[in-house]
């Protein structure tokens, strides 16, 4: 029996810094229902990953964000951690590489701090979404709906608060990556 993601290709966005559940977990989702997944970060080589407050292992890059075309991927996934988002948000290829997944309607599932990214790329305004309780601010001054639940979809785009809401997360993520686009959208800059 083919999986539910079979013939779609999704990137991970991410950096050094990043939640090491929150990349792994979704990743191993995906790859158990077929999709082709590749971790995007800005610099090749490896990036680090955290375990709350230490360092965990160390994940390969794929491909790096000067070579990624965001027109070659089906879906994108943000995992959190603290550092990963916050470093993000500072690299302008990160923040148009998003940026083009909110533009186009495709798929994004992003975690814990993960929706801070999009907060950059225009990707929360008028959206329901949940993330780790200290970007609730954040995400409502960027004109997000801001809920605390264990999993929220909102046309396409799935958020989650925390590692222990990662079995709800990969659910919907898988479920809305299988729907594919669902509409271009307008971002706030436009």
């Amino acid at each position: 029996m083919a999986g539910k993601l079979e013939k779609k290709t999704v990137a991970v966005l991410a950096t050094d810094g990043f939640e090491q559940v929150e990349l792994t977990e979704p990743v191993k989702a995906l790859r158990n229902e077929g999709a082709e997944v590749r971790i995007v970060a800005p610099q090749g080589g490896q990036i680090q990953g955290w375990n709350h407050h230490d360092k965990a292992d160390r994940v390969d890059v794929d491909v790096t964000l000067d070579q990624a075309d965001p027109g070659t991927f089906d879906a994108l996934v943000l995992p959190g951690g603290v550092i990963n988002p916050d470093a993000l948000r500072l690299e302008p290829k990160a923040i148009d590489f998003v940026r083009s997944f909110v533009q186009s309607g495709k798929p994004i599932a992003a975690i814990c701090h993960g929706p801070w990214t999009l907060i950059d790329a225009g990707g929360a305004k008028g959206k329901r979404m949940t993330s780790w309780p200290s970007l609730k601010a954040d995400l409502g001054n960027a004109g997000a709906n801001w809920e605390d639940s264990e999993v929220v979809a909102d046309q396409g785009l799935v958020t989650s608060r925390k590692p222990d809401d990662l079995p709800a997360f990969c659910r919907k993520m898988v479920e809305e990556f299988a729907e594919g686009r669902h509409g271009a959208h307008r971002t706030a800059a436009e």
